[in-house]
């Protein structure tokens, strides 16, 4: 049996993790799981310490760039959610890959910079 490398290596991620993963406060994640009813991380009861799966982090990204990169409220944000969640999910792949882009030419542009 081949070792599938494509699996994540963590089950629950901290809320820390993931704040810096994201790159939002710890707050602004407590703030967006008052207002997003999608988002429920999983939360241990006496502790009360949060436990985020890959699925939790993926709809974050989604919020992140609906309201960081897109600028729309939070309301909006919300609403978009409820109605289109796949066309959201897609946009945010494609974000993605052309940020990946971006980052690859920069590299380019500076490697050809030294060679002249």
């Amino acid at each position: 049996m081949a070792l599938n490398t494509n699996k994540p290596l963590k089950i629950y991620y901290s809320i820390r993790e993931v704040s810096q993963m994201v790159g939002v406060n710890e707050s602004t994640l407590r703030f967006w799981e008052k207002e997003i009813p999608q988002l429920k991380p999983k939360v241990q009861p006496v502790s009360r310490i949060r436990q985020y799966t890959q699925e939790d982090i993926d709809l974050i990204k989604s919020i992140y760039n609906l309201v960081k990169v897109r600028g729309f409220k939070l309301a909006s944000a919300k609403k978009m959610l409820a109605a289109n969640r796949d066309g959201i999910d897609h946009t945010k792949e494609v974000l993605d890959t052309m940020i990946s882009l971006r980052d690859q030419l920069q590299e380019l542009k500076h490697q050809l910079g030294r060679l002249v």
